[in-house]
């Protein structure tokens, strides 16, 4: 699974320019019907307002720039591309709530020893003592508690995809354990390395939401 145009500044500059040029090649309003994004047009202006970790983003075309409605916050790179990505691939497939892990996506077998240490290990390491935090800081990105495993949370990178957050809390015998789960449709909307990327980012965030407590 190719992850290198998340590693270096040069690729991601490479890879935001592909992605700008993949959405120009697309039908924009079907696209945002498709995503759960919302379009407006106004002569030969557009622009596209979509959710992403419970942030409202505004894209403007033709010339495509990304903002963040009611804030000067520059916008990473990381989060343009995950932006534009799921906006150009979303299929508009109903989620089926079928649960998967990472493991079931494509090519995922492969990367997943280095998804479980940049994402399980350390959400294990820093919530599986503390599962009341996990519910508390998971509530700041938008998430919400759901029945699995012994505490478990879903948050929605986007509106059609909604990320679970299952926490085992161990015993004397056994450390605490957690995993990140995607409905079975994620991939009619991102790609594996997106998903990747989207968990690295979610794992930090509620990782820094916990260290400013």
């Amino acid at each position: 699974m190719p992850t290198k145009s998340y590693r270096s500044i040069y690729n991601l500059e490479a890879a935001y320019a592909l992605a700008c040029e993949q959405l120009t090649r697309v039908d924009i309003e079907q696209q945002c019907q498709r995503s759960g994004a919302q379009y407006q047009a106004q002569d030969s202006e557009k622009a596209v307002t979509i959710q992403y970790l419970n942030q409202p983003y505004l894209i403007t075309l033709p010339d495509i720039e990304i903002s963040l409605l009611d804030s000067a916050e520059e916008v990473p790179i990381r989060n343009k591309i995950l932006i534009l990505h799921y906006l150009a691939l979303a299929k508009g497939t109903v989620t089926t709530n079928r649960l998967i892990a990472f493991r079931e996506l494509p090519g995922g077998n492969i990367y997943y020893p280095t998804f479980a240490k940049r994402t399980m290990k350390p959400l294990s390491d820093h919530f599986g003592k503390e599962p009341a935090l996990l519910v508390s800081t998971a509530e700041k990105l938008g998430g919400y508690r759901t029945d699995y495993g012994d505490t478990a949370v879903v948050i929605n990178a986007f509106s059609h995809v909604p990320i679970t957050l299952v926490l085992w809390h161990g015993d004397d015998e056994f450390p605490p354990q957690l995993n990140l789960l995607f409905d079975s449709t994620i991939s009619d909307y991102l790609e594996t390395e997106d998903v990747t990327v989207i968990c690295e980012t979610i794992t930090w965030r509620l990782i820094s939401y916990l260290r400013e407590a």
